[in-house]
């Protein structure tokens, strides 16, 4: 968890941000971070894998940046840039340049040791080539030396600063080797050339392959901030006047026309319009804005002009505390790589001492040895027991090095997660790190945002309701033929309703529209009006019966739409966001996987639990805004531990999809919410949902299975590595056959099938409802339809029921069973 520091850390001390490349595991970030620690007049440390970003309090007074750099790079891991807190990084992506660097390096160092290889397969089996020493030397000289440059550099100055890192092994796995193998000029001896380009390879790949899973950086922050308007209209001595955004005060007037965006929050002094806040509240309807309305900053003005006085500026702004919030959570993640860290943070060590053990059992016991070697030399031919004492001791010492190189170690999460992430990308599911593939499977908890995830995220026709003498496709055409002279996204919502029923929507004279009321004009010679309560109300028209209906629809969290033809009311057409096709089948799926699923919206109660009944989710949290969504997911982590996932697809959404375990962004919804999420649904599909998590499941199973091979081969050789049963090339063969069996497996996991079925109808779906134990026989109810308004829920839930012509009917609500009684065979 990122904690805020500025009450501990604002006195005396200085703040500075190092960009370290490198750093890219929490092994890497603890060694970093110990480093640091160390160094007098270090206050605090905090470091961000994701952007590998280091922030160090430390006192002026005793220590300086340039010192700070000094030391994380004396601990094997260069500092690209120094910032100060807020500074612009110069590298636009630090990951991507690591993938090109990474890249270069790899194709170094395996042209010629393939060349290597080539050669040595002629020259042992087939003819002995002329100055095959010399040629080795030369081609594996840039495999080494230039390719290997930053891992050697990294290793000596681990060892330098009292830390072991990977790069160490490798470092003396490849370099002692080549040194050794140039004495083959001056003293006839096995050459270990061979052997030190193959291992320096295996280490490029591994760092290629490790940089391509890990993928781009995440640009979230940067793409908040693009969200914002850059200048602002301010009324000055009465004339409008351009000035930057970063020169707003506290009470001014902004201008702001249609189409523009809110430069910073405010207050509405004049005017009236709708605001499109999907970017704050995530509902799909702009809201209405008059004066004394508040508006926040970067929402867009869909409508009319707007004169807005502001009242929070810079730091204080809705957009600058999203910021800060995606911001806090960016460090709050579990690493996928914290078992390998650890085992690594040992291994290391332990097998440096023991390759130096072993080379000094064989200076000490050669002799007594001898005779052991000399019965092992008939069952494997490539002992020599009449070798030297310090050969035998240098070929055991190598060969137990060359043998605990953590090449496949290394390639085990990397190239699983490499297929994963294809796999995910044919079917539109896009997994930004390793991270989210080891947390997937650990889920337990999923909190779904409503609007634009559950739901389609924008408006549509969901009912007509009539009175006496008027038909639902007459109303329907009135309120079509009207709202066309309408840019409101709830008047589009209905005239693409006619449309998609084939209607032939007449033309509209005389257009009005009524601020903050609503519309009317003339269709086929009578006059229609189309709006809100309030402008029944101007106009002395009574509700009547459907007075009753609009409790029913406002219950529903639906907008109600009143239709008046020449006076007379003619009906209600009801538009709400309604639910995505594949939602129900996607939650229900979600609780086969022993997953409970939890909405969080900012819209009203009533709304809430509507499509919550609807889609089968029995905990809802409503009215909830960013900094809520944030506080819902870590209650849900303290409750169930670091098991939450958060699904989401606005910009509101991304400090909570960085605060979950794993956030997972739907990919119709805002570039922001992509990028600061773990996974991304490119297709817009809850079901997408399921099948990332099959994924997650079956790849961590392979990295398991990988890990097993990767070690499996060190505990069989390395005890015969020990007692000089083992040459080093047998044990680079070993070595690159547990390498070639990681990527194998790996690349089976394509077999994997992860479909989960078309979308089921409402009349389909069953649900498993309430907590499910493992070991309890879940309970299953089949959900039942209101006969009025359609919506989907549980029998209990219903609000009132009828008995008609032998069968029970369930109504949402009082309502829906008053215009059931009115007309029953309408419904049945």
């Amino acid at each position: 968890m990122v904690e805020t520091r500025l009450g501990k850390h604002q006195s005396t001390n200085e703040t500075i941000v190092m960009t370290v490349p490198d750093m890219g595991s929490t092994h890497c970030a603890g060694l970093v971070s110990t480093s640091l620690r160390r160094v007098d007049g270090v206050e605090d440390v905090q470091t961000n894998c994701t952007n590998h970003r280091v922030q160090v309090w430390y006192d002026r007074a005793r220590t300086d940046p340039a010192s700070l750099k000094k030391v994380v790079e004396q601990a094997g891991y260069p500092v690209s840039e120094v910032l100060e807190p807020g500074g612009e990084a110069e590298s636009q992506d630090v990951q991507a340049l690591q993938l090109s660097h990474a890249k270069r390096l790899l194709w170094i160092a395996a042209v010629p040791t393939t060349i290597i290889m080539l050669l040595m397969a002629v020259h042992m089996l087939i003819e002995p080539l002329p100055g095959y020493l010399v040629i080795i030397a030369v081609l594996a000289f840039p495999v080494v030396a230039i390719a290997g440059r930053e891992t050697h550099i990294s290793a000596a100055r681990s060892l330098i600063n009292r830390t072991a890192n990977m790069n160490v092994l490798i470092s003396m796995g490849s370099l002692p080797p080549y040194l050794i193998g140039l004495v083959g000029f001056v003293y006839p001896m096995t050459s270990f050339i061979e052997m030190a380009a193959t291992i320096m390879t295996f280490h490029m790949l591994g760092r290629y392959l490790e940089a391509r899973a890990t993928g781009r950086a995440s640009q979230a922050i940067r793409k908040l901030v693009a969200l914002g308007a850059k200048t602002a209209r301010v009324l000055r001595d009465g004339q409008e006047v351009e000035v930057p955004i970063k020169d707003l005060a506290i009470g001014d007037v902004m201008v702001v026309r249609p189409g523009e965006k809110v430069p910073t929050d405010g207050e509405v002094v004049d005017g009236f319009s709708h605001v499109d806040e999907a970017i704050a509240t995530g509902e799909s309807v702009p809201v209405e804005k008059t004066e004394g309305s508040p508006v926040l900053g970067a929402t867009m003005n869909v409508e009319g002009l707007l004169k807005v006085r502001a009242t929070r500026v810079g730091a204080d702004t809705f957009l600058a505390q999203v910021i800060r919030l995606v911001e806090q959570a960016q460090g709050s993640k579990v690493p996928i790589q914290e078992f390998a860290d650890r085992v690594t943070s040992y291994f290391v060590p332990a097998v440096l001492l023991l390759s130096l053990a072993s080379f000094t059992m064989w200076i000490i016991f050669a002799e007594p040895l001898r005779p052991f070697l000399e019965s092992a030399a008939g069952v494997l031919p490539w002992i020599n027991p009449d070798l030297p004492n310090w050969q035998l001791a240098l070929l055991a010492a190598i060969a137990v090095l060359v043998i605990s190189c953590p090449c496949a170690l290394g390639l085990a999460t990397p190239t699983a997660i490499m297929v994963s992430a294809g796999m995910g990308a044919e079917r539109g599911i896009l997994v930004r790190s390793g991270e989210a593939v080891q947390m997937l499977k650990d889920i337990r908890m999923m909190v779904l945002d409503k609007t634009g995830t559950i739901t389609r995220g924008k408006p549509s026709v969901t009912d007509v309701i009539t009175t006496q003498g008027f038909t639902p496709d007459e109303v329907l055409l009135f309120a079509a033929a009207v709202e066309a002279g309408s840019e409101h996204p709830i008047g589009q919502a209905i005239v693409a309703h006619a449309a998609a029923q084939g209607m032939d929507v007449p033309a509209v004279k005389e257009f009005e529209s009524v601020s903050a009321r609503g519309v009317r004009g003339k269709v086929d010679g009578r006059w229609v009006l189309v709006g809100a309560k309030r402008l029944l109300a101007d106009a002395g028209i009574s509700l009547g019966s459907l007075e009753a209906e609009l409790t029913g629809l406002e219950a529903q969290g639906k907008t109600a739409l009143y239709v008046v033809a020449d006076g007379t009311i003619a009906g209600v057409v009801a538009v709400a966001d309604t639910v995505r096709e594949d939602s129900g089948r996607a939650i229900a799926a979600l609780r086969d996987l022993q997953i409970e699923p939890v909405m969080v919206t900012g819209d009203n109660e009533g709304a809430a639990r509507a499509i919550a009944a609807q889609v089968g989710i029995d905990r809802v949290y409503a009215g909830v805004l960013p900094e809520g969504k944030v506080d819902i997911v870590r209650a849900l982590q303290k409750e169930y531990g670091q098991v939450v996932a958060m699904v989401g697809d606005g910009i509101n959404d991304a400090p909570a999809l960085k605060q979950a375990n794993v956030g997972i962004a739907i990919g119709a919804g805002a570039d922001v919410a992509i990028e600061a999420a773990d996974v991304t649904l490119v297709r817009s599909e809850l079901s997408k949902v399921v099948e990332s998590l099959k994924l997650s499941r079956s790849t961590f199973r392979k990295i398991v299975q990988n890990l097993f091979w990767a070690s499996f081969y060190n505990a069989a050789a390395i005890p015969m590595a020990f007692v000089g049963l083992l040459h080093p090339m047998i044990g680079v063969i070993a070595m690159t056959s547990s390498s070639l069996t990681v990527i194998g497996n790996s690349i089976l996991l394509r077999r994997t099938r992860l479909d989960s079925g078309p979308p089921a109808s409402a009349e389909e779906l069953t649900w498993k409802v309430g907590p499910q134990p493992a070991e309890k026989e879940t309970e299953e109810k089949t959900m039942v339809e209101d006969p009025v308004c359609k919506m989907v829920f549980a029998p209990e839930d219903a609000a009132a029921t009828e008995e008609y012509q032998g069968k029970t009917y369930y109504f949402c609500n009082p309502g829906c069973r008053a215009r059931f009684r009115e007309n029953p065979q309408i419904y049945v």
